[in-house]
């Protein structure tokens, strides 16, 4: 049977709701995950939850330790991963408070650790990387999101930001001429990882800001987009529930 985690970015260090059983502090050959992995229950379903960025939100996106998080949670079961990402919205379509499911990514990052197949190894391993989401898992999203009634972008093209900085006005123009239409600092090297796991994973990622250069001038305030992830972030979970309530 499958087994789904939720993997919470910002504004989703906690899942309310979630009947918890188990907190297990994994160690793996990467070193610490961010936090705990939590078993629980969530509507109905036995899921796990590990919060991206630690309890309380404290490891900025380019110190997550993405090996370990994604090993602790094949280690505890995992199957199928379910990336919660807040995001800037560079397309005009991609306003803030909407959702995105994206089906490719692209990758800005420097200095991560984004691979396993590194050191003493016996052969080269090159998994294939074209389609970076897997697609029925993305799928089973946007029929949730639209059973939900909520405003989404079912494709989309995800730009990977080293952060923790915000983008320049000409880096989101840059991006958008290579076609991203949203930008964020933690899809990568998360998604690829989940590959050479063998996790099937998507991303649901929530717009709280419209990208630097993409509101008239105006700058963008942490005000702002505290004010959208805690409106968005209840959706999230009406959405997750949905999902999971549904699942095989």
């Amino acid at each position: 049977m499958n087994k789904y985690a939720i993997i919470g970015g910002t504004g989703l260090t906690r899942l309310e709701g979630l009947t918890i059983r188990d907190a297990m502090f994994i160690d793996t050959p990467y070193g610490s995950p961010s936090a705990e992995v939590i078993r629980g229950e969530y509507a109905g379903r036995d899921v796990l939850f590990l919060a991206r960025h630690g309890q309380p939100h404290r490891i900025p996106p380019h110190e997550v330790n993405y090996r370990a998080n994604l090993w602790a949670l094949r280690q505890a079961g995992a199957t199928h991963i379910l990336a919660i990402n807040a995001v800037g919205g560079i397309s005009d379509t991609f306003q803030t408070g909407c959702f995105s499911i994206p089906d490719q990514i692209i990758d800005y990052t420097s200095g991560r650790d984004h691979t396993l197949y590194e050191g003493d190894l016996e052969h080269v391993t090159h998994v294939d990387f074209s389609y970076p989401y897997d697609e029925i898992l993305r799928k089973r999203l946007i029929a949730a999101v639209a059973a939900c009634g909520y405003s989404c972008n079912n494709q989309g093209v995800y730009g990977c930001t080293q952060g923790p900085r915000l983008e320049t006005v000409a880096e989101v123009a840059r991006m958008e001429r290579d076609g991203c239409n949203i930008v964020g600092m933690t899809g990568m090297p998360e998604t690829v990882l989940a590959r050479e796991l063998g996790l099937s994973y998507a991303c649901l990622a929530l717009v709280v800001n419209r990208a630097a250069g993409k509101s008239n001038g105006a700058t963008i305030t942490k005000a702002q987009i505290d004010a959208a992830v805690n409106v968005g972030m209840s959706k999230v979970k009406i959405v997750l529930a949905r999902l999971l309530g549904a699942a095989d």
